[in-house]
């Protein structure tokens, strides 16, 4: 299989129900410095890693405002402004980064317009097209943070809103201040907690974004079967699986490298038989 197939081959999915994207995205936080923490040692190489994933037809990438903290969204803006016409780009709000290696909640109303108002700055954007809530923050009530979200998105500061880091309870929450257009969860090979809310997003149409989408996943015998099979890397057949396993799921799988966005993107073009989802899945 070519390293250079193109992300048009996983298919197409709709955000929001007038944002069709191709079904395989890319996640912006690696492109970040060690620990997702300042710039990267190599700008050039994060400016290249971005307009190649572009050139593959990568149509949807996220990031946050606290990876880096502001530098992934800024490398976005001056690797790809003006953004192609098709691009959809989704940001989040709602950790601070007060040091490498920390990660503060941050869901006050206050801090999230901050926020989405920072990313719109950096991003060069008048409106940011998918804005998430990154989590939920213990100290904050949940609708209070969802709120201020949906006050942005009145105010045409937001297209569509996401939730990230969210149980079932937390999107019906959301769901009766707002509307929900998709969901980020954690969710992969191994860890499957968010199954129930993937079950959700595909019987509502919502989007369902898994990060950490490859991790864990070397030690499935099925997968490591199936990569001899198709000739393929295991974690290209850990991509073409979440692709497989539900059609509400949009991977957007992360690297600094251009090299590993061709490898990503071309797991797009991997058919797997129903036997081996089915054996990846444990079923």
């Amino acid at each position: 299989m070519s390293s250079q197939a193109f992300a048009s081959a996983a298919g197409r999915i709709d955000v929001g129900g007038d944002l069709t994207v191709n079904r395989m995205g890319f996640g912006a936080m690696r492109i970040t410095g060690a620990g997702i923490w300042g710039e990267p040692a190599d700008r050039d190489l994060a400016f290249a890693t971005l307009r190649r994933v572009v050139e593959l037809g990568v149509n949807f990438i996220d990031t946050a405002d606290s990876y880096g903290p502001e530098v992934s969204e800024n490398l976005i803006a001056g690797a790809l402004y003006p953004y192609p016409e098709d691009l959809v780009i989704a940001t989040k709000g709602g950790f601070v980064r007060p040091g490498p290696g920390v990660w503060n909640r941050d869901g006050r109303p206050e801090h999230l317009r901050k926020a989405c108002e920072g990313s719109l700055r950096r991003l060069r954007l008048e409106q940011i097209p998918l804005y998430q809530l990154h989590c939920p923050d213990p100290d904050v009530p949940y609708a209070e943070s969802v709120g201020a979200i949906a006050e942005l998105k009145a105010e045409g500061k937001i297209r569509h809103v996401g939730l990230s880091n969210v149980t079932e309870a937390h999107i019906r929450e959301a769901q009766a201040i707002v509307p929900i257009v998709s969901v980020q969860n954690r969710y992969n090979a191994v860890d499957r907690s968010s199954q129930s809310v993937v079950d959700l997003c595909e019987q509502e149409s919502l989007v369902f974004l898994p990060w950490a989408p490859i991790q864990q996943g070397d030690d499935n015998p099925a997968i490591v079967e199936a990569a001899k099979r198709h000739g393929v890397t295991e974690h290209q057949v850990i991509l073409a699986w979440l692709l497989a396993s539900s059609p509400a799921m949009l991977p957007i799988p992360g690297t600094g490298s251009p090299h590993h966005a061709e490898e990503n993107t071309a797991a797009a073009s991997i058919e797997l038989s129903p036997a081996e989802v089915a054996a990846i899945s444990g079923l």
